[in-house]
């Protein structure tokens, strides 16, 4: 993997990943089913203001794990997956509505979400797109909306890894992407939980949405 721009044409990254996943669908779920996010869907929770129910998009639901969580705690849950495979299971397991859109070509409502969960799922967006795509979840977020995201982290590479593209922030990096596109830090923390930070992969964070500055005056990393 590199730190620098991708040489892959963004279709390839997009149709490689999503084959990827969608080859792997039921083995997927069968390896992700019973993981324990329950700390990451707390820490979206407990930053959206106002009173619940709650309006939450599960960017890249997977089987629908998530969505069921969502929905036994009594929000609307909307999923959205790219995977055709993984969408199809996500409508059978939760029953929520799922849109399969790919995260380089959303087609998101405006300010209609009080929350957005990424829980692994932005990493996939290459570095050179991901300034468009936090700007068009800023944009379907209500004002003063939540984003959560969890991401594996490591030292801004780049590239192909068993199968899928992905992107591994550090959290400086992370944080300016974040700050760029009218984010306020709420939090972040390592997971799993209780652990040495060198055994713990995953960068977790939660931002406020906040007032989006104008496109001419921001300065994005490349």
């Amino acid at each position: 993997m590199s730190a620098e721009k991708p040489d892959t044409p963004l279709a390839d990254i997009t149709g490689g990943t999503l084959e990827h996943y969608n080859r792997r669908a039921q083995d997927f779920w069968e390896g992700t089913r019973g993981h324990d996010v329950l700390q990451n869907i707390e820490a979206l929770l407990r930053h959206i203001e106002g009173a619940p129910p709650f309006r939450i998009l599960d960017l890249g639901c997977g089987p629908g794990r998530d969505l069921m969580a969502f929905t036994a705690l009594g929000h609307e849950a909307i999923g959205l997956e790219g995977a055709t495979q993984l969408a199809a299971m996500a409508r059978e397991n939760s029953g929520c509505t799922v849109w399969e859109q790919d995260f380089l070509a959303l087609d998101l409502p405006a300010a209609q979400f009080d929350g957005v969960f990424a829980n692994a799922s932005l990493f996939h967006v290459p570095r050179t797109e991901l300034p468009r795509v936090l700007r068009e979840l800023h944009e379907t977020l209500k004002p003063r909306g939540v984003l959560f995201s969890s991401n594996p982290r490591g030292e801004n590479e780049e590239g192909w890894n068993r199968g899928r593209y992905g992107v591994y922030h550090d959290l400086d990096a992370w944080r300016r992407f974040l700050t760029e596109a009218g984010f306020a830090e709420l939090e972040h923390y390592y997971r799993p939980p209780g652990l040495p930070r060198e055994q713990q992969p995953w960068l977790a964070s939660v931002w406020r949405s906040m007032t989006a500055m104008p496109l001419t005056a921001r300065s994005y990393v490349a």
